[in-house]
């Protein structure tokens, strides 16, 4: 009978409680969701300079191979030296080649 009463008396979670809980979600969300945001534009940003020296080097490597430089972001893709998706993301971030 005992028993009975207590697992009566703590079926489950108040209201007060979850609503407590969502509180305290809410105030996380609101802490990080900025940090992250700033930290995606950082890492997105490293991204685009590891592409540029990527392609400095394809080209360089294209100009030993060919005694010429490259004159288009076009000719390195076609010569197998960058991949289309490395082009395509090149040209979308503005990435060109010297011209000499």
């Amino acid at each position: 009978m005992i028993l009975k009463k207590w697992k009566k008396e703590n079926d489950g979670f108040t209201l007060l409680e979850m609503l407590i809980v969502l509180l305290v979600i809410a105030v996380l969300l609101i802490l990080f969701v900025p940090n992250l945001t700033k930290q995606q534009a950082s890492i997105n940003k490293q991204g685009d300079d590891a592409l540029e020296k990527v392609i400095q080097t394809q080209a360089e490597m294209y100009y030993l191979d060919n005694s010429k430089r490259a004159q288009s972001l076009d000719v390195l893709e076609k010569g197998g030296y960058i991949s289309k998706e490395q082009q395509e993301k090149a040209e979308k971030i503005g990435i060109t080649l010297e011209k000499d």
